[in-house]
């Protein structure tokens, strides 16, 4: 049994022995009824029910991220051929409250090559029309809804097809691709594995190779959904943006940057920073580097202004620490076309276990300064002069 699997079986045992899981013989259950707890390393994020039918897809998701912990019950009727028809969704808080100011549903029907969406409030209903090319509803974190997408592929023998997702927000929805990955897997344009039966039954979701980085295998238990929202609390920011700070020669460095947490998951060289790949040194939005004086790193001369950092983890040679003049974006958008240089970083042990990352600015006398990148058991250096 794999340590991924461990996990699972363990969660599911703690579930059932607080009385939040029920045995799978328990009441009226059907073969297309699934559970998933959708894990972010080893915390909790969401768990999820729903039932599929030939007719209908219905379930409900309690999530806790952000500040508070809500749930998405979605619940959805579905054509001869397998599309949906329409879908009808509700948030609600962890007690089943309406929330404030929100709409006491979504409602979206699906006609042709558009979608009819209303925001239904207690004086009023919101209506729009949007263009919905092969429209299927998609709303994270109900990983169940893909099913939809999934029966169709697996009926039509196709080996990739195209989708408008359609969600709750009522913006022009997105275009999602699938495509067979060999086997079982199915690969989704955002990166995201899913482990899919013939039936198009979702087995498993893995995140591990995108930023979300969410785990999540199928069960038959039923959940009661409500007994634990109950007992979840809110994670709050998952990666809290933090500054470093550091002055050479009465001048300033900043480096602005968000720090997620271990969460019990392999760093360098792992699933958080593999080898070979780009990473943005941190989460969400681009990691910023401001210098008011010239800085060198080794022959990487750093003119006075902003730049965005970047680690690219090469198995063969160490860490590099990557300076680039594109500023402004998100994370996930690296131009390798604008670096302006690559730095040989250290890698070496960390005096103690470093759960959120952290990036510090020293002065080493002199002028001259270094940069720590330290997360998990190890921390990567690169240092630099201040001209």
């Amino acid at each position: 049994m794999t340590g991924s699997a461990r996990r699972h079986r363990g969660l599911r045992v703690a579930l059932l022995l607080a009385g939040l899981l029920l045995p799978a013989g328990a009441g009226s259950l059907t073969a297309q009824q699934a559970s998933f707890v959708h894990r972010l390393g080893a915390d909790t994020m969401a768990v999820e029910q729903f039932t599929r039918t030939a007719d209908r897809l219905a379930g409900e998701v309690v999530s806790r991220s952000g500040a508070v912990v809500t749930r998405l019950q979605y619940d959805v009727a579905l054509g001869r051929d397998g599309r949906a028809v329409s879908a009808t969704f509700r948030q609600r808080s962890a007690a089943g409250a309406l929330l404030p100011n929100q709409p006491t549903e979504i409602r979206l029907t699906f006609t042709g090559d558009s979608v009819r969406r209303e925001a239904v409030f207690a004086d009023s209903t919101n209506v729009r029309v949007l263009p919905a090319v092969r429209g299927t509803p998609l709303q994270n974190p109900a990983f169940g809804l893909y099913e939809i997408p999934f029966a169709q592929m697996r009926r039509g023998n196709a080996a990739s097809a195209t989708f408008a997702a359609v969600n709750t927000g009522g913006g022009t929805p997105a275009i999602v691709t699938l495509a067979t990955a060999g086997g079982d897997s199915i690969r989704a344009s955002s990166g995201i594995i899913y482990r899919v039966d013939r039936d198009g039954r979702l087995l498993a979701v893995d995140a591990s190779n995108t930023t979300q980085k969410l785990m999540s295998t199928r069960a038959s238990e039923r959940v009661d959904i409500a007994a634990i929202a109950a007992t979840m609390t809110p994670v709050g920011v998952l990666s809290p943006r933090a500054v470093a700070h550091g002055s050479f020669m009465q001048s300033v460095v900043f480096i602005s940057y968000g720090r997620p947490r271990v969460r019990q998951r392999t760093v360098w060289g792992g699933m958080l920073i593999p080898f070979d790949t780009i990473w943005r040194t941190g989460a969400n939005e681009a990691t910023h580097l401001a210098t008011s004086r010239e800085l060198a790193f080794s022959d990487v001369i750093v003119p006075p202004g902003l730049y965005t950092l970047w680690i690219f983890n090469a198995r063969d040679g160490g860490p590099q620490l990557v300076i680039n003049r594109q500023i402004g974006q998100w994370g996930t958008s690296y131009d390798p076309a604008r670096d302006l240089g690559r730095v040989s970083m250290q890698l070496a042990p960390a005096p103690a276990h470093v759960e959120e990352f952290t990036i510090t600015i020293r002065s080493l006398g002199g002028g001259r300064g270094a940069l720590d990148f330290a997360w998990g058991s190890q921390v990567a250096t690169a240092t630099f002069t201040a001209r």
